[in-house]
């Protein structure tokens, strides 16, 4: 008998409908057919001692598996659950009329159980998009699918559960989860704030320009000056995700299996920080087996690179197509994909390999060539997209051990939130752009032209400090967002001089000017 059972296969951060079709029928043998990888092929005695485990024999047949369409290639463990369904089917132990109108995903242990399986969320709006009946997959998974609206999705914990349905010896309880309540709970949940900073008034202010126009800003200090510690509070005042974008955010994690279980939506952005040994392929995603880089794991929220400068060559200059494109294309011999990654870049150097070049109290060790080959690891091209540059000082004793609180984060996000509304407005009719920071040259000459005093003061900056045309481009857009803080119409001159502040390492007296 020929039994039929739908799946799905993750192709980037979306998934393709698979139609699973068993043969069982006399004769000997087991094959699985339509491109299927190891993990898949294994299935095989899986599936035989779940099935057993149920109190079913394993037909004693020649069962032929075909998955479609066969030239996709499919991968992991997850089809499990619907090999195995299909099987039983076409043995006439389990009735097939409703079989095409659930998908069905899982792993299956040799006890019958289900385990977790990855990408269930882009699935279960695969089976919306096909409009099944529902979607039956492990209980791990079943929070984080439930998001889909208009589709009943059904938690099992064991093989067996999954029979008794379909022969209607029992009804499963679909999961019922209110998105907009649960998304609207976890909403501004940091660990930590801005008010446990001291002093390093102009960082933060830069830090409130970055997130209020999602700019790529680079932090250069010496150790213990407060870098990381103030890069990990960055979460805490980026403007709220929506609830699309942390569809899109969620998603993606779910592809890469990096969604903690029991999680429906992610409710913040992201904040990835990954170490300085990453290779290029972790860092912008592909692989033998395809799946998200670093890069896309943050998208939608920060990138943070502690010791920039450590980082090999090769993999910082990967970065520079995707802080352009915002995209990531992958193309292997094998496949070709595309992820999303529109990230905020926040990265944190030493000036130095010692550490100490331009502390006001401990002396630096290293010559002038150290110096120079040391900051020279950053490109000039890298260098030209990220927006703010700040110069880090150590924070002295008196401010270290003052008691007064800092201003806590959810004031600056509270600016920076109606900054982020100005720009939504401002774009509302543009598609793809969000922010300040994505603006094309027609919309930084439409929003971003300064005043005459402002325009004056920019050529004086760029002719004496010899900077590019991308620079010439970031400074507009940062004094833009420096304008939606305030609350300005216009790009006024004191916009300007702020944001070429920002290009502390564009200054012809810092040692960055050689790059």
């Amino acid at each position: 008998m020929l039994a039929r059972t739908v799946g799905a296969a993750v192709h980037g951060i979306d998934a393709i409908k698979v139609e699973i079709e068993v043969s069982v029928k006399w004769g000997v043998g087991f094959m699985i057919i339509g491109l299927p990888d190891t993990a898949v092929k294994e299935s095989a005695e899986r599936v035989r001692c779940a099935v057993q485990q149920t109190g079913y024999d394993f037909p004693g047949k020649q069962v032929m598996v075909n998955m479609s369409p066969a030239d996709i290639k499919k991968e992991g463990s997850a089809y499990d659950l619907p090999l195995a369904i299909g099987i039983l089917a076409g043995d006439e132990k389990i009735n097939p009329e409703r079989l095409d109108r659930y998908m069905l995903m899982g792993e299956l242990s040799l006890d019958g159980s289900l385990r977790p399986i990855k990408g269930a969320l882009p699935m279960a709006i695969l089976a919306r998009q096909l409009h099944l009946d529902g979607f039956i997959l492990p209980r791990a998974n079943a929070l984080e699918a439930a998001v889909v609206n208009n589709l009943d999705i059904y938690g099992v914990d064991n093989f067996i559960d999954v029979v008794k349905f379909f022969n209607g010896e029992i009804e499963l309880e679909p999961t019922v989860v209110d998105t907009r309540a649960e998304f609207a709970k976890a909403q501004g949940v940091f660990p930590y704030d801005f008010a446990e900073v001291k002093g390093q008034e102009n960082v933060k202010r830069a830090f409130e320009v970055a997130c209020a126009g999602g700019h790529n800003i680079l932090l250069v200090g010496s150790p213990g000056s407060g870098k990381s510690m103030m890069a990990k509070r960055l979460p805490s005042i980026m403007p709220p995700l929506t609830l699309s974008e942390a569809l899109e955010t969620t998603k993606i994690h779910s592809v890469a299996g990096k969604l903690p279980q029991g999680t429906t939506l992610m409710t913040t952005r992201p904040f990835r920080s990954p170490h300085h040994t990453i290779s290029p392929v972790a860092l912008v995603g592909g692989g033998n087996f395809p799946k998200p880089g670093e890069i896309s794991l943050a998208h939608n929220g920060i990138l943070y690179l502690d010791e920039f400068a450590e980082y090999p060559k090769s993999v910082l200059e990967v970065l520079r197509q995707p802080l352009e494109d915002r995209i990531i294309s992958i193309s292997r011999a094998k496949y070709s994909t595309e992820y999303p990654a529109s990230f905020m870049l926040v990265a944190s150097m030493n000036p130095c390999p010692c550490g100490y070049y331009g502390h006001p109290k401990k002396k630096c060790v290293c010559n002038e060539y150290q110096r120079t080959h040391y900051m020279s690891k950053i490109s000039g091209p890298l260098l030209d997209r990220i927006d703010l540059q700040i110069e880090v000082q150590p924070v002295d004793f008196d401010q270290m051990s003052s008691k007064a609180p800092g201003e806590p984060s959810a004031a600056i996000r509270q600016r920076v939130i109606a900054a982020r509304m100005l720009q939504e407005r401002r774009f509302k009719d543009e598609p793809g752009i969000h922010c300040n920071a994505q603006m094309t040259p027609s919309l930084l000459h439409k929003y971003a032209e300064p005043n005459a005093a402002g325009l004056e003061k920019l050529r004086d900056a760029m002719e004496r400090m010899n900077m590019s045309a991308r620079a010439y481009d970031r400074i507009l857009k940062v004094a833009r967002t420096i304008a939606d803080l305030e609350g300005t119409a216009d790009v006024l001159d004191h916009h300007i001089m702020e944001a070429i502040a920002y290009r502390n390492l564009d200054r012809p007296t810092y040692l960055g000017s050689c790059l």
